[in-house]
């Protein structure tokens, strides 16, 4: 097992060293999210407290809303959505 991380590893490298740094950003966005990297100085007592209320929701079993859910919270129709992406 072990040595398949490795092996994970030393491929995650080589593919970064290939990327243009046009894309570079991108991945360490998208690293940073994976890891759950968040820099707490832009976060507020406020938000703090909110992510830990979300994060006990979800540990107890809570279940978050669907996207077509939230699209009609928002007052529009899933149509409208489709519609948008092509604009």
């Amino acid at each position: 097992m072990a040595l398949d991380i490795q092996t994970d590893r030393q491929q995650a490298h080589a593919l970064l060293d290939l990327l243009p740094p046009s894309k570079l950003g991108a991945v360490c966005t998208l690293l940073e999210v994976m890891v759950d990297v968040v820099d707490e100085d832009e976060l507020t007592e406020d938000d703090r407290h909110a992510v830990a209320a979300s994060r006990e929701y979800f540990r107890q079993g809570g279940e978050g809303l669907t996207f077509e859910q939230v699209v009609a919270e928002c007052g529009f129709t899933m149509d409208q959505v489709s519609a948008s992406k092509n604009d």
